[in-house]
C-alpha cells in the first residue's frame, strides 16, 4: 500500500460560557455526541473503562449519517480539565481528534480543537475536496455544544 498522508483539519479555537470542569465533562463524555454532532446518529457499543465516560481507554462506535460509515473510536488521552484526545479507525482513514482547555477569567473556557486525518494517497483528492467544508462543520458541532452545555449545565 503506499505511504498514507496526514493532513490538520482544523486547529482553532471555540468559547465556551461555561467552567472548565462542566465544559469538559460534556464534550468528553461520548453518550453526549449525538446532541451536538450534526454527522452522529447515535453511539454503538459504549465500553466505559474507568472511572466515567470519557477515560483512556473508553471506547465506541459512531454512527454516522453516511450510511456504511461507522468508525470505532478510543480515548487515548484524558488530563481532567485540561486535555482529553480520541483516534478513530474506519477502514483505511485514522482520524484524531484533540481538545484542549483552558479556564477563561470570566469563568468561561476556551476549547481549541485540533483534529488530524490520515488517509492513503489515493484517498487526497477527496480529502482536500472536503478539508474546508470538515473544519467548518466541526467548528459549527463545537458552537452547537457551547450553546447546549449551558442547558446541560441547568443554567
Amino acid at each position: 500500500m503506499p505511504s498514507p498522508a496526514r493532513f490538520t483539519i482544523i486547529d482553532d479555537v471555540v468559547a465556551f460560557p461555561t467552567p472548565t470542569a462542566v465544559t469538559f465533562d460534556y464534550l468528553t463524555d461520548p453518550s453526549n455526541r449525538p446532541e451536538w454532532q450534526s454527522s452522529l446518529r447515535r453511539i454503538d457499543d459504549l465500553q466505559t473503562i474507568g472511572d466515567r465516560a470519557g477515560d483512556v481507554g473508553t471506547s465506541w462506535s459512531d454512527v454516522t449519517v453516511v450510511p456504511g460509515v461507522a468508525p470505532r473510536l478510543e480515548v487515548t488521552d484524558c488530563e481532567p480539565y485540561r486535555l482529553w484526545r480520541e483516534v478513530g479507525t474506519w477502514r483505511s482513514v485514522h482520524a484524531v481528534l484533540t481538545l484542549g482547555f483552558d479556564e477563561r477569567s470570566d469563568g468561561g473556557t476556551d476549547v481549541r480543537a485540533t483534529a488530524t486525518l490520515t488517509v492513503p494517497l489515493v484517498g487526497v483528492p477527496v480529502l482536500l475536496a472536503n478539508r474546508w467544508p470538515a473544519a467548518w462543520a466541526i467548528r459549527a458541532d463545537l458552537a452547537r455544544a457551547a450553546r447546549l452545555v449551558v442547558d446541560h449545565d441547568g443554567r
